[in-house]
């Protein structure tokens, strides 16, 4: 009985081929603006992380993955020397840096801390 009924039921026939194409481009279209939005994004700040670790000098201040600020006082590889306090020095290796700091970035916060925000 219920069968007779199901077949009995007929409905606007669709054409597969239209649906197809038009689930298959609104997949394509989620993936570029998921593309646009966070991949591309996220991949050029992780090439200009890298090529800033690369291009590090003895001096250079950094902030470890730690949160410990440093200074790194020797280079051999990927190997660096960081004193964290004077004559406290530690071993680290490169990629394990959060974030290397810039001169400009330090004058800026310590100028931020002298005004007063009301």
């Amino acid at each position: 009985m219920f069968i007779s009924q199901a077949f009995a039921q007929s409905g606007v026939p669709t054409t597969a081929g239209s649906s197809l194409m038009a689930n298959v481009l609104q997949i394509l279209l989620i993936f570029l603006v998921f593309y646009l939005l966070l991949i591309r994004p996220q991949q050029k700040k992780f090439k200009q992380h890298e090529a800033e670790l690369l291009a590090l000098q003895k001096g250079d201040q950094v902030i470890t993955a730690g949160g410990i600020y440093a200074t790194v006082t020797q280079i051999d590889g990927n190997d660096l020397t960081l004193e964290i306090a004077k004559g406290v020095e530690v071993k680290a290796h490169r990629f394990t840096l959060r974030e290397v700091i810039k001169p400009q970035s330090i004058n800026q916060k310590s100028q931020s801390k002298g005004k007063k925000h009301v």
